[in-house]
């Protein structure tokens, strides 16, 4: 039996955008407003597959590496906070068509291959802070980051000494 890992799909985005998020989380945020995500873990994720087997991991990069779709842009200019899942998050107010195209293709076939999918509506985002405890004065609009997304890539979560890591299995490039 092969070993499972705890696996997404998501876009990554590029370290020079995740410092400056850092730094602009560092100056809207205060330091007892929850826990930070670490820079390096910064990503949007398309669709979520849990903890699957290496069988069924090839299977969905099989499907996966069948999408074709042109890059797009992404605008992280909208921020927000879920109470119930005590999260900070920084998304887009206008998600480009392709980020939900993408998203969908990859959840759909994800459910079909028995990942559980939640049923929410796709919400492009990157998490800011974990673990909010109570309601987080939200940053006035008026900041802005502009990713293009030229492909999208397969994470493992990996938990070790008290820290999760996210590291890239593979990547597919986005048609021109």
């Amino acid at each position: 039996m092969s070993e499972s890992k705890r696996v997404f799909f998501a876009i990554e985005v590029p370290t020079k955008i995740q410092r400056q998020i850092v730094r602009w989380r560092a100056e809207n945020f205060p330091d007892d407003a929850g826990r930070p995500v670490a820079a390096a873990n910064m990503h949007i994720t398309l669709a979520f597959l849990g903890e699957i087997s290496a069988e069924k991991q090839t299977a969905l990069a099989a499907m996966a590496g069948r999408i074709r779709q042109p890059g797009f842009t992404l605008h992280l200019d909208d921020a927000g906070q879920w109470l119930r899942s005590h999260v900070v998050w920084l998304g887009t107010r206008q998600p480009p068509r392709g980020v939900i195209q993408l998203a969908d293709m990859l959840r759909s076939q994800a459910a079909r291959s028995g990942c559980y999918q939640s049923p929410q509506p796709f919400h492009p985002h990157l998490t800011l802070l974990r673990n909010t405890t109570r309601a987080v004065p939200i940053p006035a609009p008026g900041f802005h980051w502009e990713i293009p997304v030229r492909e999208f890539v397969l994470y493992e979560s990996q938990y070790k000494n008290g820290r999760t890591r996210y590291l890239p299995l593979q990547r597919w490039t986005l048609s021109e």
